[in-house]
């Protein structure tokens, strides 16, 4: 079986609340939950995270920093204070990883001590600080510069990354080529689909043009033992039966690809291969 765990991000269930992708987790088989901390009072409160993953018997196995330009005032204005307090909270809930995004442009001092300050924090915990790629903004034919010291991470020494599929569409960059600069610093992976546009769509896996099923077999096929985390967006779905059914299929997805890479990696004497679920279709 693939050592990477399957897991879902609590803004995934939007716009229900971070109880309900407890519930949502435990009932169609996730591995595991991502906390995103942000102004739902729940996802910022460790004990009522600790009673929902007991009673729900799902594990937190990250925590997203609160990085978005809604979540400023969330755990402090002090961007240093919000990653110790993600610190805390991963180490109190039993979480491998805390996510977080390069600083916006605007908050110099931040961003002028950011990598320095992630070797430091990263240099007290065995809880991984994991720097997310971004994306430029776009606005018409014009391309703003939101991050600093860059969106994409690969260009610094971060001791691990994240890799979004949806912010690489955004990007227009090559998902694959960034997973071949992040190599063993790899540490997490968001998994959501994207078209280019310039919007960050968190699309489904499968439902836009990122290499999903390409990028999910890469990683079986060396022993990736970090998490695969769905992070996509379901504030469009009819109701919530659908939203259930969009994150079924994801896992549904997920799983599959990981699985496929793994039972290829030793097939029998002479048996071929296809070379990816995608051949299966055709």
């Amino acid at each position: 079986m693939p050592k990477a765990k399957v897991a879902l991000s609590t803004a995934s269930v939007y716009p229900e609340n971070t109880a309900a992708a407890f519930e949502i987790a435990g009932r169609l088989g996730y591995d595991g939950v991502e906390v995103m901390v942000w102004t739902d009072p729940i996802s910022q409160d460790i004990e009522a995270l600790r009673r929902l993953s007991d009673y729900h018997q799902v594990p937190i196995l990250a925590v997203h920093a609160p990085c978005l330009l809604i979540t400023q005032r969330v755990w402090s204005t002090d961007p240093w204070q919000k990653l110790q307090k993600a610190r805390a909270a991963a180490e109190k809930l039993g979480a491998q990883t805390v996510v977080v995004h390069p600083p916006f442009r605007w908050q110099r001092q931040y961003a002028r001590d950011f990598v320095q300050g992630i070797w430091r924090m990263a240099d007290e915990t065995d809880v991984r600080f994991a720097v997310e790629n971004m994306y430029p903004w776009r606005y018409r034919d014009r391309e703003v510069a939101a991050y600093a010291p860059d969106w994409d991470p690969t260009g610094e020494d971060y001791r691990h990354f994240t890799i979004d599929l949806s912010h690489v569409a955004t990007s227009r960059a090559d998902a694959l080529a960034m997973l071949d600069r992040m190599g063993d610093r790899l540490g997490h992976v968001h998994l959501a689909d994207g078209s280019g546009s310039a919007k960050d769509e968190h699309l489904i896996p499968g439902r836009g043009t990122q290499p999903c099923a390409e990028l999910l077999e890469r990683l079986a096929r060396n022993g990736f033992d970090g998490h695969v985390v769905l992070e996509v967006n379901t504030r469009r779905s009819p109701g919530p039966v659908e939203r259930e059914a969009d994150l079924a299929e994801a896992l549904a997805f997920t799983r599959l690809n990981l699985a496929a890479a793994s039972q290829e990696a030793a097939p029998s004497a002479g048996a071929r291969m296809p070379d990816s679920v995608s051949d299966r279709r055709s």
